[in-house]
């Protein structure tokens, strides 16, 4: 979609619906594994007086289980990152393992200013369901090694009465890494203000251009508001045979640069938006360097967007 805006809430609709874009991983250089041809789960009915918690699953195995050990090594990535563009509205930010893109997220998470922030807003595209729409979670609470996240109640009640959204059983919930990747990240972010913010986790689908503006218009209201922040779960390039990707132009020199022209080219569209936002490339990293066809990579970026 173009990113040429007339008004000022014209743009925040526009790039909400951009954002949402970016959530759901249809921009043509991004390449996500295939989805796994499994139903999304109902929501069940919840117990009286019960909390529905959703576990950190993928603790112990993607990231550190150890609360110490996590708050160690997030220090360490944050504290070789710069703050350049804080305050921002928006951040996109990688969600693989921590090993190979904690410190390309920590340049995002380092532009969060926790003083101004009161809610965030986490979307991350589902790898596991078929899912055309948007959809909520049942739990209340997100546990992390670090602290538990609260989950605005409020806002997830008037984005179900819109009836644009479905709800994921809480299997789907724990089965997916996009969002819980970056709410260790988040935890870290806010925790000089960790009482007083909640998240609001959307896991999101295969968009139709309609449906993007239909959720971009919805979403504006919140993009608009500084207190909020949304942070994009998005990788970047997924190059090779075992994701059925391998363009390569030879003029770039070896795959690996290749691969990096396109990621740029991507980072390039995402500058394109407009007057009233400011989007910054923050940093840059691929799983491993990619020199012949065997080979085989996932890229990561960090990027925040300003609101002027």
């Amino acid at each position: 979609m173009p990113f040429v805006f007339t008004s000022k809430s014209a743009s925040w609709h526009c790039f909400s619906s951009w954002l949402v874009d970016i959530g759901f991983c249809n921009f043509t250089f991004f390449r996500l594994t295939k989805v796994n041809q499994t139903k999304i789960g109902s929501l069940g009915t919840k117990m009286s007086n019960r909390v529905v918690c959703r576990e950190a699953s993928h603790a112990g195995s993607w990231y550190s289980a150890s609360g110490s050990q996590l708050n160690a090594q997030l220090e360490g990535w944050l504290s070789k990152a710069e703050s350049s563009t804080r305050p921002a509205r928006a951040i996109i930010a990688p969600h693989a393992g921590y090993t190979y893109c904690g410190a390309c997220a920590a340049y995002a998470y380092k532009q969060v200013d926790p003083s101004v922030t009161r809610r965030v807003f986490i979307l991350g595209p589902s790898h596991h369901v078929p899912l055309s729409r948007c959809a909520l979670s049942p739990a209340e609470i997100y546990r992390t090694p670090l602290y538990d996240l609260r989950i605005d109640q409020k806002v997830y009640a008037d984005l179900w009465k819109t009836g644009l959204f479905e709800r994921m059983s809480l299997q789907t919930d724990e089965d997916e890494h996009s969002i819980e990747m970056h709410l260790p990240y988040t935890a870290k972010a806010m925790e000089s203000h960790k009482d007083e913010f909640s998240i609001v986790p959307v896991l999101v689908g295969a968009l139709s251009e309609s449906k993007e503006q239909e959720y971009g218009k919805l979403l504006s209201k919140y993009l608009a508001d500084p207190s909020n922040l949304f942070i994009i779960s998005s990788d970047f390039c997924h190059w090779g045979q075992r994701f059925r990707y391998t363009y390569y132009d030879e003029s770039q020199g070896e795959i690996h640069r290749s691969i990096e022209h396109l990621d740029k080219m991507a980072v390039a569209e995402l500058r394109k938006s407009g007057s009233e936002m400011n989007f910054s490339f923050l940093n840059y990293a691929q799983s491993s360097e990619c020199r012949n066809w065997q080979d085989s990579s996932v890229s990561y970026a960090a990027g925040a967007l300003i609101a002027h």
